[in-house]
């Protein structure tokens, strides 16, 4: 288990997700850029920075063993900063498509692919204006919207074949019950790696990731 702290380090990264020292130099060349371009494109919220590898890498990189397939053709709502299909992509993750509205941040994100020589298409457009004919493995999505939202994009992508794993943070349950009024699904909830005590504020916090599949819309 991944003890709470207030510095989690890309070595502490390294450790807990057994990665080699090639994928760990991609990375750190990602989080320096997200460092260096902050300032023109708003990547990430500021105060989280100074904790990108925990709040930020790992997060996004728990989803690898989850989905334990290189292979799998994987989509990311509404990509941002990259997190976190970008570090699925550095990490092997083969087929992973960004899909992105905002331009700037659309800049940003080919950068990084350039820069870490992995293979993350990015896709600049609306979620819902997105066509590719592709078959879908996973949907997945970080901070981008109320579970409610996540489940009718997705659906509209694939009818629900793909199996879906959101990001979520203290409001999960909330959003799980509201989300259920509409929805018929199998839900698994695994406790997020990336929890830390980083201020009393958030002692109470666990973050969490949902894995949804078997979506359909509840009849009536």
């Amino acid at each position: 288990m991944i003890k709470a702290k207030t510095s989690f380090t890309k070595n502490d990264f390294a450790q807990n997700m057994s990665v080699s020292r090639e994928t760990l130099e991609k990375l750190s060349q990602y989080s320096e850029l997200v460092r260096q371009r902050q300032e023109q494109v708003n990547l990430v919220g500021p105060n989280t920075l100074g904790d990108i590898w925990c709040r930020h890498m790992l997060d996004s990189a728990q989803l690898f063993n989850l989905i334990n397939d290189k292979n799998a053709r994987i989509i990311d709502l509404g990509s941002g900063a990259g997190f976190p299909g970008l570090v699925l992509s550095i990490m092997g993750s083969s087929s992973v498509f960004l899909v992105e509205s905002n331009k700037k941040k659309c800049r940003f994100l080919s950068e990084v692919v350039r820069a870490t020589n992995c293979s993350a298409v990015v896709h600049n457009g609306r979620i819902e204006a997105y066509n590719d004919a592709r078959d879908f493995d996973y949907i997945i999505a970080r901070a981008l919207a109320p579970l409610d939202r996540l489940l009718k994009l997705s659906f509209s992508l694939d009818r629900g074949q793909a199996r879906c794993l959101f990001l979520k943070g203290r409001n999960y349950e909330q959003e799980l019950i509201q989300a259920k009024k509409k929805w018929n699904m199998d839900v698994q909830i695994h406790k997020s790696l990336s929890f830390t005590l980083s201020s009393s504020a958030e002692k109470e916090f666990r973050g969490v990731v949902l894995e949804i599949n078997n979506l359909r819309l509840k009849d009536g």
